[in-house]
Order: structure tokens, then sequence, then C-alpha cells
């Protein structure tokens, strides 16, 4: 067998021969490939948890779970015709509940903060002060409070904020369906 020079050139002829041969060259699925994909390196715990990170998941379930059990809050809003006087109250007088977050809102227009499809979608639970303010609810958010439970207090709107026959009318009424959530 005669001697051949076997320089980068000859190196060259021989990888474009071999291409040519095989197909498009694919990455991982060769012997001698100069960047080998590390399999082994998928079954590491830290890259499996930096996946599930881009696509937006937790892994593995139990952990996802141990995370959420202290977690796990309610979302309460209140509602009244103006958001002056009831539903302020309310929410300042259950915002010291731990695992309870809250808001309130007008259904006027006049309202200081009128009630927005937003703040249907964050609570969980939904108080109003009167029938008139459930009806206008199902009126302008019907579709999104059909899934909410809406639970009148028939609070008459007769307080200033945090009146103190209030603030004993609103523990009467909505402690109880609290216990129940």
């Amino acid at each position: 067998m005669p001697f051949t020079k076997r320089d980068r050139a000859w190196r060259r002829a021989q990888k474009q021969r071999h291409d040519d041969h095989h197909g498009p060259r694919t990455r991982g699925f060769r012997y001698g490939d100069p960047c080998p994909k590390r399999w082994y390196e998928v079954y590491y715990r830290r890259n499996k948890l930096a996946r599930a990170r881009q696509i937006g998941l937790i892994w593995p379930y139990a952990e996802w779970k141990a995370l959420m059990t202290d977690t796990t809050t309610l979302n309460l809003l209140f509602i009244c015709s103006h958001n002056k006087w009831r539903s302020p109250t309310a929410e300042k007088l259950f915002a010291d509940l731990e695992g309870v977050f809250t808001r309130s809102a007008g259904t006027a227009r006049s309202a200081r903060h009128q009630v927005s499809l937003n703040d249907i979608r964050w609570a969980d639970m939904i108080f109003v002060m009167e029938d008139k303010h459930a009806n206008r609810l199902k009126a302008d958010f019907r579709q999104e409070v059909a899934y909410k439970p809406l639970h009148v207090l028939d609070i008459p709107d007769d307080f200033a904020f945090m009146d103190v026959k209030l603030i004993e009318e609103l523990k009467l009424s909505v402690l109880p369906l609290l216990d129940r959530a």
C-alpha cells in the first residue's frame, strides 16, 4: 500500500466524501463527533428543573405541592355603590386575616374605584352589599360572575367608614361564609 500524505486537504476531502455518502451530519450520533451530545446530562436534576422552568412547569409534582401548601390564599372582592364607606370598611377589616387578600370597588360611574373585569377575574369570592349591586354585576359581567360565588350581605347604605355597627354586621355576615370556603 503506497504512503499517502494525510494533511489538512486530505482530511477535508475525506470528510466531504463521507458527508456526501451518508447524508447531512447529525449531532451526537456518530463516533468521534467533535461535539457529541452528552445524554447523561439530560438526567441531572438541575437540568430537569431548568427545563421545567423554561416551559413554565414546576417539576416534580411533590415539590410543587409542598410549595403551594402554605401559599393558598383567598381573594375577596367587596362591592358597594360608590366605594366610599361600606366596601372600603370591609376591605380594611378583612385584610388583616392571614391568607386573605381584599379589594373593594363600586358599581357607580362616580365610584372611587369602579369595578372592572380584572377585579372580577382576580376575586375568589365576591361580596355585594345589596341586591342591586348583584344585579348590576350580573348585567355587566355575566360570563365572569357565572362561576364565582356571589354573596349578598344585605347591608344598607346607612353607615360611615369604620362605623362600629357596620363592622359588627360585616363580621356576622362574612365570617361564616369564609369558614365554609
